[in-house]
Parts: C-alpha cells; sequence; structure tokens
C-alpha cells in the first residue's frame, strides 16, 4: 500500500490536465463525432465503439481528435485508459503518458495485464526506472508479477538499468518463458556489450526446447563480433546455415558481414555479402562502412563504384565511414572529395556535419573545420563538440573556453563530451576556471561520468589542488581504468610516488588490469620520488607478469631514473639494451644526470652519441657544451662552438608565464 499511497501522491501532483494543455501532436484528419452521441446504444456497447474510435484516430495521428472524444466519454474503462496511454506514448509523449497512467489510478480504475505491460515498456524506453520501479511494484501488489508479458517487460526494465543480475533471475523464476521474452533478454545483453553472459543465457535457453529464430541469431552473433568471440560465432554461423537463414534472412546475412568484419577477416567478410542478393541496399552500405572502418580503402571505392552501377543510393552511414578513413589516415584531399560528394546529394544531417568538422581538425586544416561550423543552418551540441575537439587538438584552449561559453550564452546545452574537452584546455594560468565548470559539472548531473571525472582529476592537479582530485576519485561509484590511471598521474604529477603505488595495489584489488598509460604514470611517480628499486621491479614485471611491452616513453622514464639515482651505468646499459639507443631525448637525459653526479666517463660517451644524433636540433649541442665546460675540457668546447657557427645555430630565448591575482 506504502507504493500505491506513493503513485496517488505524484498522480495528484502531476496530473495532465488535457483540456486546457494538450500536446502539440500532428492533425490530420478529424471523424465525425456526432455518430457515436446520436446512438443509441447501451452503456457497454456506447464504450465499445467509442474505444475503437479512440484507437483508430491515435493509430493514424490525430491524437487531438482523440483526446477529445476522450474527454466527452462519461464512462470509461480500462481499455479507454490504456488506449489512450497507449496513444500517448506511440506519439511521443511518455510523460504525458505517464501522467494519464497516474489519473486512471488515483480514479480508482483497475489496471489489467495489458496496462502494466504498456506502462512498464514506456518507463524503460523513456528511461523513467524510479517510476518504472513503482509500477512494478503496484503490479506485485495487484498479484500480477508472474503475468508473462509484464514479467518480460519488468525484466527489460531492469536490464535497461543495468542489473542484470536481477533480469536473469526474474528469468529464471518465469514459467512460461517465450521466444520474445528470450530475444528481449538477448537485446538487452547485446546492446550492454555483456556477450559472455548472452551466450551462457542462450545455451540455458535450448532447456526449454524453443527453437531461435533470424532475430535470436541476429543479437548472438552481433554479440559474438563485439568480443571477437571467432570460434562461437562461427558455430553460429553454422546453425543459420543448417537452418536456411543465410539466404532467406537479409538481417541474419547483414549481421554475417559485420560479425566477421569486427573480427578482422575481410574475406569472410566478402563471402558472406556475396551470398546477399544486389538488391539489398543496407548491405552495400555495410560493405563500404565495413571495408572503411578497416583500413580498405581501395575496396571501399570499389565497392561504392558497384553502388553506383546498381543504381543504390549510398546512406549516410557509408560516407561517414569515409569521413572517418580519411580523419585516420590524415587524408585531407580524399576528405575533401568525399565533403563535395555529401553536397551534391544534400546529406546534410547532423552527424555528417560532425564529421566533416571533426575529419578537418584530425587533418590539420583547423580553417576549413571552422567554415565547416559557421556553414551549417543550425548550430547543434554535436558540432560544437566536434569543433572543440579540433580546436584542442591544435592547442587553441582559449577557443575552447570561449566556445562553450558560446554553447551556454546560445542555449545550446553541453554534455559530458563538452565538460571533459573544456576541462582538458584548462592550464595553471585558468586555474580559477576550474571550480566554475566543477559547478556546472554537479549542476548538469555529470559528475559521476568517468570522463568527466577524470578531466576534473587532471584539472586540479595541473594547478596543484590534488586534495580535490583525490576527493573527486573517491566520490565514484565504480572507478575503471581510466580513472584510476587518472589519479595516478594526477599523483606523480605532484611527486606522490608512495600513493601512486597505492592506487595501482588498489586497482590489482578491483580486478582491473593496468595499461602502458598506467605503468608510465607510476614510473613517473617513482621518479620524482626516488623510488628506485620499486620502480625497477615494476618495470621488469610488466611484461612478465602483466604482458605489457614496455616502450620508448617507460624505456626513457627509467634511464631519468637511473639517471637522478647516480646509477649511470646501469642507465647507459638499458639504453644500449633498447630498440632506441639512437634516441636523443634518452641520450639527453643521461647526459644531464652525468652532469648533476660530475660522471665524467659516462659524460664523455654520452656527449659524442648526443652531438652525432639530430645535427639541425641545436639542444644536444648546447648541452654537449656546457658538460664540457663544467669539466674543463676547453677543446672540445671550442670544437662545439666551431660546429655551432657552421651550422648557424643560435640559442632561442625562453619565455613564461605566470598568474598574479586573476591575470597573466
Amino acid at each position: 500500500m506504502r507504493n500505491q499511497n506513493l503513485l496517488l501522491s505524484c498522480a495528484r501532483a502531476t496530473t495532465f490536465d488535457r483540456r486546457h494543455k494538450k500536446p502539440a501532436s500532428l492533425f490530420k484528419f478529424s471523424l465525425p463525432l456526432h455518430t457515436l452521441s446520436d446512438t443509441n446504444h447501451g452503456g457497454n456497447a456506447n464504450i465499445y465503439y467509442y474505444n475503437r474510435t479512440i484507437d483508430y484516430l491515435t493509430k493514424h495521428g490525430s491524437l487531438d481528435s482523440a483526446v477529445k472524444l476522450f474527454d466527452e466519454m462519461t464512462n470509461r474503462d480500462s481499455i479507454t485508459w490504456n488506449i489512450m496511454i497507449s496513444g500517448y506514448y506511440r506519439r511521443g509523449f511518455p510523460k504525458h503518458s505517464l501522467s494519464l497512467y497516474s489519473e486512471m489510478v488515483s480514479q480508482g480504475i483497475s489496471e489489467n495485464p495489458s496496462t502494466f505491460s504498456t506502462v512498464l515498456s514506456m518507463c524503460s524506453c523513456a528511461r523513467f526506472f524510479e517510476q518504472g520501479l513503482v509500477v512494478h511494484s503496484r503490479a506485485v501488489v495487484l498479484g500480477l508479477s508472474t503475468n508473462t508479458y509484464i514479467c518480460s517487460a519488468v525484466i527489460d526494465l531492469y536490464l535497461r538499468m543495468g542489473l542484470v543480475d536481477i533480469a536473469l533471475r526474474l528469468l529464471s523464476t518465469l514459467q512460461d518463458r517465450n521466444l520474445a521474452t528470450w530475444n528481449l533478454v538477448f537485446r538487452g545483453l547485446c546492446e550492454m556489450g555483456r556477450s559472455k553472459e548472452m551466450l551462457c543465457v542462450y545455451n540455458y535457453m535450448k532447456s526449454d526446447d524453443l527453437e531461435p529464430n533470424g532475430l535470436t541469431f541476429c543479437y548472438l552473433i552481433w554479440g559474438c563480433g563485439y568480443e571477437r568471440f571467432l570460434d562461437q560465432g562461427m558455430q553460429l554461423h553454422g546453425c543459420v546455415i543448417k537452418k536456411g537463414l543465410v539466404n532467406s534472412n537479409l538481417f541474419v546475412a547483414n549481421a554475417l558481414v559485420d560479425f566477421y568484419s569486427a573480427c578482422g577477416i575481410f574475406t569472410d567478410t566478402r563471402k558472406s555479402f556475396e551470398v546477399i542478393p544486389t538488391e539489398d541496399v543496407i548491405s552495400w552500405n555495410s560493405m563500404v562502412s565495413v571495408c572503411a572502418a578497416n583500413g580498405y580503402s581501395f575496396e571501399a571505392l570499389e565497392f561504392f563504384h558497384r553502388m553506383h552501377f546498381w543504381d543504390k543510393k549510398p546512406s549516410a552511414c557509408s560516407f561517414l565511414a569515409f569521413l572517418k578513413l580519411s580523419s585516420a589516415t590524415k587524408d585531407v584531399s580524399f576528405g575533401k572529395q568525399i565533403h563535395c560528394c555529401v553536397l551534391k546529394l544534400c546529406l546534410q544531417s547532423v552527424l555528417i556535419q560532425s564529421a566533416l568538422i571533426d575529419m578537418y581538425g584530425e587533418c590539420g586544416d583547423i580553417e576549413s573545420s571552422v567554415g565547416v561550423f559557421n556553414g551549417v543552418s543550425q548550430r547543434t551540441l554535436e558540432c560544437c563538440n566536434s569543433l572543440m575537439t579540433s580546436l584542442l587538438r591544435f592547442g587553441l584552449t582559449e577557443d575552447v573556453i570561449d566556445l562553450f561559453g558560446l554553447m551556454v550564452d546560445e542555449k545550446i546545452g553541453y554534455n559530458e563530451v563538452s565538460l571533459s574537452s573544456t576541462l582538458k584546455a584548462i592550464s595553471f594560468p585558468l586555474s580559477s576556471s576550474c571550480p566554475l565548470l566543477h559547478s556546472c559539472t554537479v549542476k548538469s548531473g555529470f559528475e559521476s561520468d568517468n570522463a568527466v571525472a577524470c578531466s576534473l582529476i587532471g584539472a586540479y592537479s595541473k594547478s596543484g589542488e590534488i586534495e580535490f582530485s583525490r576527493q573527486i576519485f573517491d566520490e565514484l561509484p565504480s572507478p575503471n581504468v581510466f580513472c584510476f590511471t587518472s589519479i595516478i598521474s594526477a599523483l606523480a604529477r605532484n611527486g606522490m610516488g608512495k600513493e601512486c603505488l597505492e592506487m595501482l595495489d588498489g586497482m590489482f584489488r578491483n580486478d582491473l588490469k593496468p595499461d602502458r598509460v598506467t605503468f608510465l604514470s607510476v614510473l613517473m611517480g617513482c621518479n620524482h620520488s626516488g623510488l628506485v628499486e620499486e620502480a625497477r621491479l615494476l618495470f621488469h614485471s610488466m611484461q612478465t607478469r602483466f604482458g605489457v611491452y614496455p616502450d620508448r616513453q617507460h624505456y626513457s622514464c627509467m634511464v631519468d631514473l637511473l639517471g637522478r639515482a647516480g646509477l649511470l651505468e646501469e642507465a647507459e646499459e638499458l639504453v644500449k639494451d633498447t630498440p632506441w639507443e639512437g634516441d636523443s631525448v634518452i641520450w639527453s637525459s643521461v647526459l644531464r644526470s652525468c652532469r648533476v653526479h660530475q660522471n665524467e666517463r659516462v659524460g664523455k660517451r654520452a656527449a659524442e652519441i648526443l652531438m652525432g644524433l639530430e645535427t639541425d636540433n641545436p639542444s644536444g649541442l648546447f648541452q654537449a657544451l656546457n658538460f664540457y665546460s663544467d669539466i674543463g675540457d676547453f677543446e672540445r668546447m671550442k670544437y662545439c662552438r666551431e660546429i655551432g657557427a657552421a651550422r648557424k645555430i643560435r640559442r632561442e630565448i625562453g619565455q613564461s608565464s605566470i598568474e598574479v591575482r586573476g591575470s597573466l
């Protein structure tokens, strides 16, 4: 009864007055309503005819007429309410649909299974999760929770909420599980990327002696492609061949194309495509997208040409894939050709415009990126985010912050991408802006988003406010690898090596596997804190224990750490054992440490190697000159000056800026 009282309270507070606040629906036609009022039928028969007419009106787009007829009815049954609730939901007014259901309950009209099924489905799709839980509680109170259709809708609700365990528990208690219920579970798990659980549920479904249909196999094949489960996907391929679904079901055939492309097997992708009839335009666009997404530009253009030959119109998905390919290869000429095709075909969707802005930004043509943004008919959130990313890539941080202000002033709005990009643009001289953006994050409800939290952690740590970074991390409900890496990097940036190691242990306790960036951040923390033994142990365990091969940055950090500790011979040997023996940055670090620790023997070898690398870069020559000056080798100093004069090398004057009372 407590849930019922809560629902009644909500109904009294939010009841929708249909007589004065009708939603703006598409008024297509209006039936003559006087025929109903003139008909001399009994009460039930009159309700029956009213219900039929209202149902007809809602299904054919005349929602205003349906509302008017509903208001004229003196007697309404549960079917009448169900039709109107479904009609609002079908026409895209879920809030009005939920408000009407609340009014239905407040008037004492008993719901039937159809009511609960419709309302629960609407709560799932509209993400009204809290209201959906209340409706589920009411179904339990009324003893209808075991109904197959209601239970299926409840399972879908919990899946969309991410509560997989509860959804699967409800599935196991359901007595009459039909194929539609199983497919609903497969869809939910597939959308969440829970492929392992989906395959386990599929094996469980076999015990019910139910034959999967084409939709079932589509979800299963998509799930295998998401996790790159090649063996399981090929077994499913064999099943659909035996059932004859490859030739009879285009969706299954296209799912196989997507699966093999996701697994990187282009040969089988092409074989799966060749089976599909030429008149299916979806498969053509899918194949073009697959080739472009995997970097097969020649094959993608070949299929694009064949599409024109068969008079098939490419969709926006094909052009999006081409633009992503142009971005990945930094081929601005190819991107401009795609831009021309888009203009000729009048494909001016938001996704296309956003992809064009991003493509020009990736290819280094920031002027064209801004030009596309200025040419859009209406500035959207997606286009603003793409331009913001492009500006950030070029280091135009002030423009990024100005663009964020424009989005707020013009009421375009912002999301987690906007906040994350703007926070990344904030550096130490603009540290006063960080609390303002943090306030925007909290007010907009994005403080628990992992990407935004990572950017906040980084922004605060750059200005030395490491305690705020730790507070943001501690408040995260479920931090992932990127969150741990961000806080470790923040701690390392502020010289807190021991705390970095503690956070790494926290990752292990949460069953999270560190990546290359995580290890690099921990090594940097050990470097700034002088933790030589810990860093040495971690460096050697990267490959042996975690299967992460150290790259140039890891070796450079380790060499710098050993040099700072005075272990210059070990640092020199480590450099010689790496593939980057000819890297000037690493040898520069060695020589700098030799100057600090006055190691002439290793320093002379490092200076000779450094002078022979990157002859056009003056930094190495000046560093060698300073080293020879420190040890008093005036002959080598003279030699370095002669080389500098011959190459006409000039020392660049460095500049720095500080913030004083909010001004640079």
